[in-house]
């Protein structure tokens, strides 16, 4: 397959690659990952690449009128739902379903990209289990999660799973680099420092307004401070305050808490940290306050809840769950 456009992913390429050259691609893939991981343009790709009209070498060529008509987004016979943020309900997935006996426009396959999958209701997914066991041979399904374990066991076992990696920090640099000629190489640098291998991340570390970046990371700080100071009613009191939140804006302040706290495992054991004066002084005060132990199941923890953060959990519960498990690892050792 030609997947030169998902930088990084090496052993996925290898694995589609192997699998296409004996068999072809399967009917139903599960992409999975965290938003901003490539999961859109790994499906993209390969609904190309079912699509593609070549019928020799390497697909999809992104050369032909199907190719060309899919990658613009305008092919009629590759269909997107879930791309909205709501749930999607068993309702949209039955109009699928019913879409799907119509037979294709121009391609020998129709595709079906279900964008957060993850947010469709135990209904939903029967309704898709259905479909994905007696749909037309014609048809193909792709799956996108950030969290395949929010699918019911029964719908994974139909399909195939793709899990998408973090990129190395390298690779993502001179992406950025590519991608923004115009930033200074100091804000590309970082951007890919911080960013922790998403792409999707560091392009709006590099796009998004400053003050929400901003206060995603300022808030990362007082979170790590207040857990190494080890107040429950000031963890309380900062927890609170983000259940007005949007789920993606958590999931962010989710991922950024939790390298501030790898980032104090490692100064605790002995790692030099180049970093602003903040976050060193807050990294390194975690590293006093708490154990190796205790930042390690605390990383592990904020890890589970921002899986969590990709079902259908709402910010009210991930907030009561952080100041829960926060409080629950840290105040009680002081």
């Amino acid at each position: 397959m030609e997947l030169s456009r998902l930088i990084g992913n090496e052993s996925l390429k290898r694995q589609l690659n192997l699998e296409t050259g004996r068999r072809g691609l399967s009917h139903a893939y599960i992409l999975c990952g965290p938003a901003g991981s490539g999961k859109r343009t790994l499906a993209g790709l390969l609904a190309a690449a079912l699509v593609c009209s070549r019928t020799d070498g390497p697909r999809p060529c992104l050369r032909c009128a199907a190719c060309r008509k899919a990658m613009g987004g305008i092919h009629p016979d590759i269909v997107r739902t879930g791309g909205d943020g709501r749930d999607i309900t068993v309702a949209q997935v039955r109009s699928l379903r019913s879409d799907a006996y119509i037979r294709p426009n121009e391609a020998p396959r129709k595709v079906y990209i279900i964008e957060n999958a993850q947010r469709m209701n135990t209904s939903a997914q029967n309704a898709m289990l259905k479909l994905l066991e007696e749909g037309p041979a014609y048809g193909a399904f792709l799956l996108l999660a950030d969290n395949a374990s929010a699918l019911l066991e029964t719908v994974r076992s139909r399909c195939e799973l793709l899990t998408l990696s973090p990129v190395a920090e390298p690779e993502a640099e001179a992406w950025l680099r590519e991608r923004y000629p115009d930033k200074p190489p100091e804000a590309l640098r970082q951007a890919a420092i911080q960013c922790g291998g998403i792409l999707g991340r560091a392009r709006a570390l590099l796009e998004e307004d400053p003050a929400a970046g901003g206060a995603v990371r300022e808030t990362a700080l007082t979170l790590l401070e207040r857990m190494s100071d080890g107040d429950e009613l000031q963890l309380l009191e900062l927890c609170a305050g983000l259940e007005k939140w949007e789920r993606e804006t958590l999931t962010a302040l989710l991922e950024e808490t939790i390298s501030l706290v790898r980032d104090a495992l490692a100064h605790g054991a002995g790692a030099r940290l180049e970093c602003e004066s903040r976050q060193y002084a807050a990294v390194s005060r975690a590293a006093g306050a708490l154990s190796p132990r205790q930042l390690s199941r605390l990383a592990d923890k904020l890890d589970q809840l921002r899986s969590a953060s990709g079902s259908n959990a709402g910010a009210g519960h991930l907030t009561g769950w952080l100041c829960a498990a926060t409080a629950e690892l840290t105040v009680r050792h002081h």
